[in-house]
């Protein structure tokens, strides 16, 4: 078993059978790093077929860094092998011979700085990260200079999220709609607390119009996902553990929670459970935590939630599936709802993987992969002739406005406008 410089595990093999994989390659087809650059061998061989040699001692090549874990290993395999867990975990395990990059640990700590920057304006953040100088240091850092960063949000709006939060979580304070059906807890995300807390506001006004009472708990931290894919497994740990004593708790008292990130929904309901299986309590949570369109398309059809009153839409919009959605297998719940506004379009691109996959496109050496595999998006969007594309992750929405030059929002924030819910 191979440790790590904190004695946590990191070797995969101690805990999944590289022969449960029948080495169809169904996985290796499907993958759209495999299919961009030959530097990647494929999330078979890199995954379960080399782990055979991992367990010999040989050790990992550069070729692991390649995997951009968007999980399209993990939804093709027929025969339910988490491939991209033996990728990410012998990832760490590279990382942790290796020595870990500067720039993963930037990235992979992006909501501690977040958090710790979240008093400043927006105006002197992104002038901070934006300006050519500041971009041509990250790029020496391995951030790569043409990749789209996203911008921070006014510090009003991520005041209003917090304030929101917290008023709604005070004792003897009422909920603006009757609180029929008691509390929800939100997990923004740090994409929606930092960069779009407009999205984390529309939640909850769709909430407290379904009838909930909204606590948003500041003792959720950052769900892992930026540490898993920079090989900082130890740190991941960390995360998990907080958050899932918060999920423990509310689980107690029969609070559901709702996300509007599928990465961060992905990570809280099985993540946590595959990457981490010998800690316990991290996998008896996960029913409790539920994706933002999901949840709200749960409602519609049980007819606690209606749509009857959302304003009329003359627009076509182009939907985004998300991989790390497609990786929780609940359809396109998004184009579920969108579709019964009346008069507006939802054409659906089905083309794939935007090529952001979370951080993985920033990175120096992957810009132009990304860009490749976005590009049958990209191309599919500017052919639906919408002027707006919209997806439930934050980052997609990034590559989409980056690659396709197509303005990219969050089907809940649409929703939000349409039913005229203001939000916290």
């Amino acid at each position: 078993m191979l440790q790590s410089n904190s004695g946590y595990a990191v070797s995969p093999h101690h805990r999944y059978n590289p022969d449960d994989c029948t080495a169809c390659a169904v996985c290796t087809v499907h993958c759209p790093v495999a299919e961009a650059t030959s530097a990647f061998r494929g999330p078979k061989q890199t995954g379960p077929a080399y782990e055979r040699f991992r367990l010999a001692g040989f050790g990992d090549d550069d070729s692991i860094t390649y995997c951009s874990n968007c999980k399209n290993c993990d939804i093709s395999c027929p025969s339910g092998v988490p491939v991209a867990v033996f990728n990410m975990l012998a990832r760490a395990a590279y990382r942790d011979k290796r020595g870990t990059v500067l720039r993963d640990l930037l990235i992979g700590h992006a909501g501690d700085i977040g958090r710790a920057l979240r008093r400043v304006p927006a105006c002197v953040l992104n002038f901070g990260m934006q300006n050519s100088l500041t971009r041509r240091l990250l790029d020496r850092i391995g951030l790569d200079r043409r990749a789209p960063l996203p911008a921070f949000a006014p510090l009003a709006e991520r005041d209003r999220l917090r304030q929101g939060s917290a008023a709604a979580a005070a004792p003897g304070r009422p909920s603006r709609a009757a609180a029929r059906r008691g509390k929800v807890a939100l997990f923004p995300g740090c994409f929606v607390n930092y960069y779009e807390p407009r999205v984390g506001s529309a939640v909850i006004g769709l909430l407290e119009k379904a009838g909930y009472n909204v606590i948003v708990p500041e003792s959720f931290v950052c769900c892992g996902l930026p540490m898993i894919t920079g090989g900082l497994m130890s740190a991941a740990l960390k995360r998990a553990r907080t958050n899932s004593r918060e999920l423990a708790r509310l689980t107690r008292l029969g609070i559901p929670v709702v996300t509007p990130c599928p990465s961060c929904a992905l990570m809280l309901r099985r993540e946590y459970r595959d990457l981490f299986p010998e800690e316990e309590g991290l996998a008896d949570n996960s029913a409790g935590v539920h994706e933002a369109c999901a949840f709200f398309s749960g409602l519609q059809d049980r007819r606690e939630f209606s749509l009857a009153d959302a304003r009329p839409v003359r627009a076509t919009l182009a939907y985004h599936a998300p991989c790390h959605l497609r990786a929780l297998g609940l359809g396109r719940p998004g184009i579920e709802l969108l579709q019964r506004i009346p008069g507006l379009r939802i054409e659906d691109m089905d083309a794939g993987c935007c090529g952001m996959s979370g951080s993985y496109e920033l990175k120096k050496g992957h810009y132009d992969i990304g860009m490749r595999i976005g590009a049958a998006l990209f191309e599919a969007v500017d052919k639906s002739g919408a002027k707006i594309a919209v997806s439930e992750c934050g980052t997609c929405r990034v590559q989409i406005a980056h690659g396709a030059g197509c303005a990219a929002a969050h089907p809940l924030t649409l929703l939000a406008e349409c039913l005229g819910v203001t939000g916290a």
